[in-house]
């Protein structure tokens, strides 16, 4: 009687890994169409793939900036020489509002219906800055009204 019960004991938990190693797979490939695979390069590789003639506005060994308009809207493309850099324009730039699409070294600044299509091209992950929380800008103009990053 226990040769007729021990096949049953050890095929159980091989089905049970079976189903578990299976479903594992399904959620990883509904997971890879919505993620992009983040661009890098110069400022002029990753403005061609964002389908920009970039305005080259601020050149320097930390940092060079461009200002682009296409069809998804007006953004300024900014590359950075170190993660550092990067990290410490964002920091300065959140409390402005506005949204940020960050890649490695790079970072898209403009409204967020622009990051998002950008996002669909460049990779990388949004991040949203303040709404004029620092109180003492005297504007008193909200955030619909001034994103901090229009030029004229």
């Amino acid at each position: 009687m226990r040769k007729d019960r021990f096949p049953v004991l050890f095929a159980a938990p091989a089905v049970a890994l079976s189903l578990a190693l299976t479903a594992g797979c399904g959620t990883n490939d509904e997971k890879t169409p919505e993620e992009p695979k983040t661009v890098t390069g110069s400022l002029e590789e990753i403005a061609s793939k964002a389908k920009c003639d970039p305005e080259i506005q601020h050149p320097s060994e930390e940092l060079r900036q461009a200002n682009c308009t296409t069809e998804d809207g007006r953004y300024v493309l900014v590359t950075f020489a170190t993660d550092r850099g990067l990290r410490e324009w964002i920091n300065e730039a959140k409390p402005y509002g506005g949204s940020y699409l960050v890649g490695r070294k790079w970072v898209v600044s403009g409204d967020a219906k622009v990051t998002e299509a950008l996002r669909g091209r460049l990779g990388g992950t949004v991040e949203t800055g303040s709404s004029h929380q620092s109180g003492g800008t005297g504007g008193g103009g909200g955030s619909e009204d001034h994103s901090g990053h229009n030029k004229s």
